[in-house]
């Protein structure tokens, strides 16, 4: 069966976001330009956009035209990063140490992340919130997707800008699952309290614009005075 016709103009400007043609922040062809180079109606056009705006690839601002959404670090804070105080407000996170190696790809990251990489680049931070030390952050990304980002030091408080800026990766939604763990030697000594205490652990799964799984991180918090919100306050 054919796709639909506005499903063509949607591929057609994925696939450019994907190669990079159209960066975050680039200026859309307008509705008119699209229907002519594509030889579609306007209307279909305007219904391709109107489909990326309502996932949030796409931000459409009156009188101006239609831009690659373009993420700041404020915003990328407030809408992926859950740790709040009990009343729901936002303590930026501030790195306390940070490491980051390219090694071969496990089993289950090859299987996992878009492109079944064979190496990846093991992102570790150590976060503090307010005065305490109150996360530990464990990330794999694929090192074919983002190359060079090892030399890069140190990295920026928001990755998923970095993604955006440096790799036209626009990250759009998480999957997150939670559990209460026993923290591990490791997570108790990065955390300051004694092997065994309970820590909330975060699994990410994290898309992209075009929906490909582009990190993987794990998250070990502290929780005696913050909270994970699953919405914003």
């Amino acid at each position: 069966m054919n796709a639909p016709l506005y499903q063509t103009v949607i591929d057609t400007i994925l696939d450019r976001i994907a190669s990079g043609a159209l960066p975050p922040g680039a200026m859309l062809p307008s509705e008119m330009q699209l229907a002519k180079e594509l030889g579609v109606a306007q209307g279909t056009a305007r219904k391709a956009v109107m489909a990326l705006e309502s996932r949030g690839i796409v931000t459409r601002t009156q009188g101006r035209g239609s831009f690659v959404t373009l993420r700041t670090p404020e915003d990328a804070l407030f809408s992926f990063f859950r740790l709040r105080r009990a009343d729901g407000t936002l303590e930026p996170p501030q790195l306390v140490s940070e490491t980051v190696v390219r090694r071969p790809a496990l089993a289950h990251e090859r299987a996992e992340l878009h492109g079944a990489p064979e190496d990846v680049l093991d992102i570790r931070r150590i976060r503090q919130l307010g005065t305490d030390t109150r996360a530990v952050e464990h990330s794999r990304i694929s090192a074919t997707m983002f190359p060079g980002l090892e030399a890069r030091n140190p990295l920026p408080n928001t990755l998923y800008v970095l993604y955006q800026q440096a790799y036209s990766i626009i990250v759009l939604n998480v999957n997150d699952r939670l559990s209460a763990e026993a923290a591990s030697t490791d997570v108790a000594q990065a955390l300051d309290m004694p092997p065994g205490t309970p820590v909330l652990h975060i699994e990410r799964q994290t898309y992209d614009a075009l929906d490909r799984l582009v990190e993987l991180r794990d998250v070990w918090c502290r929780t005696e005075r913050h909270r994970y919100f699953a919405y914003q306050p």
